[in-house]
């Protein structure tokens, strides 16, 4: 194995790892720090694509701005610990069992029948260098995905009202 395929294997298992904290911790805070793992992960992902720029965009804009927004919007819920689950499992939870084990079975059941060792290391050409680049994203971002982009602002500063509306609604 060379050292490509040795960087990719440990941030995959970080990244991993850094998911499955940030669904199965209780408290909010602790979430939010291991998606910041998470998004620190995949900006290594894109280092090692050859995509410096959306590597640097990844850790500003998710891992610094959407994480302090997270955390800001988490502080002033004032989110209390959850209370303990009486009895067992919910449906929910049994569900969500069972489609993460059946995906699992899927995903073994798939890899077990590729032939080969799996992924072949990548080597990032000017193609990489040209998707990745600022000058590529912007016009992009400016000319063909506008719309979706304006959006997803809008989306988020909804989301933020609404959370500022839930939050002024429980101290009065």
């Amino acid at each position: 194995m060379d050292s490509q395929t040795i960087v990719f294997a440990i941030l995959a298992l970080i990244s991993l790892f850094g998911g499955i904290m940030v669904v199965t911790r209780r408290n909010p805070v602790h979430s939010i720090l291991f998606l910041v793992l998470t998004f620190f992960c995949f900006a290594g992902f894109y280092v090692m694509l050859g995509a410096t720029f959306l590597a640097a965009i990844q850790v500003l804009v998710y891992a610094g701005a959407i994480m302090v927004l997270f955390l800001f919007v988490v502080m002033m819920l004032n989110l209390r610990e959850p209370e303990a689950l009486e009895g067992g499992p919910s449906f929910f939870q049994t569900l969500g069992f069972i489609v993460a084990a059946g995906m699992a079975v899927l995903l073994l059941a798939y890899f077990a029948g590729r032939p080969g060792p799996g992924v072949p290391p990548f080597s990032a050409g000017e193609t990489a260098y040209e998707v990745g680049g600022p000058e590529s994203l912007g016009m992009l971002l400016f000319t063909e995905y506008v719309f979706p982009v304006e959006i997803a602002g809008i989306l988020l500063l909804a989301a933020v009202i609404g959370a500022v509306a839930l939050a002024k609604r429980k101290r009065v």
